[in-house]
């Protein structure tokens, strides 16, 4: 498979692109007015910038040619006449008017390659820059190896072996062979963002090591246990790789809960996503237990020296953490509450937005052009807005001047360019530049300014429609249109994951709480995002601007992690729900689950954390959101949610922790996380003493 969707993924190649298609905001009105009825102004703009020493002028010969050049280019449907900066005679730009691509936010390669051939000659004392849609997509790098090279180093810890150490490795990397190539595929069937290879493989290489891990885990026991390879293999994928299975599918069914938004660039991102998932769930259950056949008994093969074989000991320190836990409840669970409430805190303050080409790397040509603009023009130029017209018949040309001059003395507006009419006159369009850059919430509140106050005031009984449009309103609808919908969601996956451990745990309070300690978890992450990212706490560490938090971040961040801490939630709950069926005694319970899934929640935590925090040390930075966003969220997940708090309410609620109405019990399905129950099992406990440990699937 791995082979085949390579070559099929090699033969058709990519086609990324970034659709904002909206029903019912005005930028998406803006935009299918100018795409009908004047699709020469409906296409994708970028500038071309140059800056000139000593002055633009004196190197207007070469700037000729380069421009003559770029109008002979297949897609460029015009080349507009240079200006040149009124403040700096060394900088001037030329616009570029491309073929619509029917609000797909994307040029074809060919036509992105051949602007840059154009943009690439060498020219002396005259550097020439692209902005737009012109840089170099992220790439897998260093920082990226140094995540996983922390992760061998916690898998050496946890199995002390390194043939064990190596199979959720590849176990990641398979997964995310097929899934990327896949992705590759999808992206001529979805509209797909650039970053979605690399969320996919933070996402991938992520839950491919930790699925892995549980299932090897397993595996493991059942060998050191005394079991065939055969047979362990057969136990660990019944077990855990049911716990694997329904955990992924939880992670694959909240990201495509995204579908529901109705935005092409987020259900493209939910699709690389959920292939990367699939694909190592399909792997984990499939390729991984095939290797483990051929490993058999010698899993510890290659043992590193002074490292434990990662077995826990009955009396072990997480046991005695527990205890510590259970005596002092109440302090403990408060003030891990206090805790996530105090790096939630800035969650309230959250400014939904999008960044810019100022965000990217100064290699980029991109960052240069929107260096080198600002500058000239000032920090506005980057981030035009597109003014569309209806105008109806009769209406004369002396109404849209009035309009450009109420809308040119606007407190906050740099300059508007004057109207230009389509050959039918019957709309127009008039480009708009802020003073204030697309980040600042100033540039945001123009934007509102202009639709609810200016524009209504100008174009009065005319009879004209005007909509705002342009990338930087398409960008604010964007975060409206899911700061609208995002409660919704958040609802409908809460709910989902609380009938889901109701029916798993069959009980009331358990999901219950869960769910509190899902949003508690969560909400620390969004805190700690908004402290770092938005008001630049820190931020300097990694090398990031202030400005506001991706639009589209919270939601993805809650869909992907409601999957993994529900990974966490289950593998640890079934362990201590198994225990309190065969003792009923809570508190036991919880100690012995604690101390049974503690290691393995530990190092797999330890491994998300170190592969996600790995992307904060890249140059893009919607990914360093994620990055940091994802290793917040999994690190206070597994270690105040499910250390402390988790402990300390159970044992606080105590029985009632496993409550449940009899009617309700009566109608709940029966289903079992970590396989079936063995009427044999107690009857062999009760001969031989609980010291005695007697494995599923062992020989009697």
């Amino acid at each position: 498979m791995l082979i085949a969707v390579n070559v099929v993924g090699g033969s058709v190649g990519s086609n990324f692109g970034q659709s904002f298609n909206l029903p019912s905001t005005d930028s998406q009105k803006a935009f299918d007015l100018l795409d009908q009825r004047f699709p020469a102004r409906a296409g994708e703009t970028a500038f071309i910038v140059f800056k000139a020493t000593p002055t633009i002028d004196a190197q207007k010969t070469a700037i000729d040619a380069s421009l003559d050049e770029l109008r002979k280019v297949h897609g460029i449907i015009e080349v507009r006449a240079l200006t040149t900066s009124p403040s700096n005679p060394q900088i001037a730009f030329a616009e570029m008017q491309f073929e619509s691509t029917g609000g797909r936010h994307r040029l074809s390669d060919t036509i992105i390659n051949d602007v840059k051939v154009v943009a690439t000659h060498d020219q002396p004392n005259l550097q020439i820059e692209l902005s737009g849609m012109f840089g170099e997509p992220p790439s897998f790098g260093l920082s990226e190896l140094v995540g996983v090279g922390a992760a061998i180093v916690i898998l050496l810890i946890v199995f002390g072996s390194v043939l064990a150490m190596g199979l959720p490795l590849l176990n990641a990397i398979f997964g995310l062979g097929v899934g990327l190539a896949g992705i590759a595929i999808a992206t001529h069937l979805v509209s797909m963002p650039e970053f979605a290879p690399q969320l996919a493989i933070m996402i991938g290489l992520g839950v491919g090591i930790d699925y892995a891990l549980f299932i090897i885990t397993r595996f493991r026991a059942g060998i050191h246990h005394g079991l065939d390879p055969e047979v362990a293999v057969v136990q660990a994928v019944s077990t855990s790789g049911k716990a694997v299975f329904i955990a992924g599918c939880t992670v694959i069914i909240s990201l495509a809960g995204m579908y529901l938004i109705g935005i092409g660039f987020i259900s493209g991102l939910a699709t690389g996503a959920i292939i990367a998932v699939a694909m190592t769930i399909a792997t984990s259950l499939t390729l991984l237990p095939a290797i483990l056949g051929f490993v058999g008994k010698n899993i510890d093969k290659l043992h590193v020296p002074g490292v434990s074989r990662g077995e826990h000991e009955a009396d072990g320190f997480w046991y005695r953490w527990s205890r510590l836990i259970q005596k002092r409840p109440l302090p403990f669970a408060i003030v891990a509450l206090v805790v996530l409430l105090v790096l939630a805190s800035p969650v309230s303050t959250i400014q939904l937005g999008s960044s810019d080409d100022g965000n990217r790397p100064t290699s980029d040509t991109t960052r240069r052009a929107y260096d080198l603009l600002a500058e000239g023009f000032g920090p506005g130029f980057n981030g035009p807005l597109l003014l569309a017209f209806n105008v109806p018949a009769g209406v004369g040309d002396d109404a849209l001047v009035k309009v450009h001059d109420e809308v040119q003395a606007t407190p906050g507006v740099q300059f508007a360019l004057p109207a230009t009419f389509n050959p039918a006159h019957d709309t127009a369009v008039m480009p708009v530049f802020l003073k204030t850059s697309p980040q600042d919430p100033k540039s945001v509140s123009m934007i509102h300014h202009l639709r609810a106050d200016v524009l209504p005031h100008a174009v009065g009984d005319t009879g004209v429609q005007a909509h705002v449009g342009g990338i930087t309103a398409a960008f604010d609808d964007v975060s409206t249109y899911v700061e609208q919908r995002l409660p919704i969601f958040i609802g409908v996956v809460l709910l989902l994951s609380f009938l889901l451990l109701l029916v798993v745990f069959r009980s009331l309070l358990v999901p219950l709480k869960a769910v509190i300690m899902n949003l508690l978890s969560i909400a620390a992450a969004y805190g700690a995002l908004v402290g770092v990212f938005q008001k630049g706490i820190g931020a300097s560490i990694i090398d990031v601007k202030q400005g506001p938090i991706e639009s589209f971040l919270p939601m993805m961040l809650f869909a992907i992690l409601f999957g993994l801490s529900m990974d966490y939630e289950v593998f640890l709950l079934s362990r201590v729900k198994e225990e309190y069926d065969r003792t009923g005694n809570n508190a036991q319970a919880v100690a012995d689950g604690v101390n049974a899934t503690a290691r393995v929640i530990t190092a797999a935590a330890l491994i998300m954390v170190t592969v996600f925090g790995s992307f904060m040390f890249g140059d893009d930075r919607v990914l360093k959101e994620f990055g940091f966003g994802l290793a917040v969220a999994i690190f206070v997940d597994a270690t105040i949610v499910r250390m402390v708090l988790v402990p300390a309410t159970m044992e606080l609620l105590g029985d009632a922790n496993w409550w449940l109405p009899k009617w309700l019990d009566r109608i709940l399905p029966n289903v079992h996380i970590e396989g079936e129950p063995d009427p044999l099992d107690n009857e062999i406990d009760e001969l031989l003493g609980s010291s005695v440990v007697v494995e599923k699937g062992a020989p009697r």
